[in-house]
């Protein structure tokens, strides 16, 4: 009986063992999900509405034009970086072409050193050195292309941020007005 219970606990084990990293990776998706959770919920209630009453009217028409001068200035550089981007594919796809211009001659030349001359080589190993250097030219403009987008889309998530942040400020200021408003009727 005790050979039995020893077999069944290994069988049991060895199921088991291949379901214990999902097991870990759910636990861990359930407490990053929960941290996430509470995050939001501590950033909400201290984000939630900073001006209350009409005393804070001045504090909250600073930050209002703070916020609207920030809206201008990443609009300024969102247009900017937009307008940048179509010379950086451009150069992008140059470099790209010469890359593989320069790739052809290099192998035209590798090809024609085989036959044994020295100046030849010479050549192929020219070529190749100038095949290798357009090739990172073209990478490095492809990485400047993706570096380009990288900053359209950062500047495009603090716009949105911001415009919201003025979308939460008009709302304080309509609730700091309807409470005066309601207090000088009273």
């Amino acid at each position: 009986m005790g050979v039995v219970l020893m077999d069944w606990y290994i069988a049991v084990s060895f199921i088991e063992r291949p379901l214990l990293p999902l097991k870990q990776n759910i636990m861990k998706f359930f407490n990053c999900l929960l941290g996430t959770a509470v995050l939001l919920t501590i950033s909400t209630l201290s984000y939630a509405q900073k001006y209350k009453s009409s005393a804070d009217t001045g504090k909250l028409n600073a930050e209002y034009v703070k916020v609207q001068n920030k809206i201008a200035d990443l609009t300024t550089q969102l247009a900017t970086a937009e307008g940048n981007l179509p010379g950086y594919q451009t150069k992008a796809t140059n470099a790209g072409n010469t890359a593989q211009t320069a790739t052809a001659t290099s192998d035209a030349s590798s090809s024609k050193a085989t036959s044994g001359n020295l100046q030849d080589a010479k050549d192929a190993k020219k070529s190749a050195n100038d095949s290798y250097n357009s090739a990172k030219d073209a990478q490095t403009a492809n990485n400047n292309v993706g570096k380009q987008n990288e900053k359209i889309r950062k500047l495009s998530d603090e716009l949105k941020k911001q415009r919201q942040r003025l979308k939460d400020l008009d709302i304080m200021r309509a609730s700091i007005h309807e409470q005066s408003l309601n207090n000088s009727q009273h």
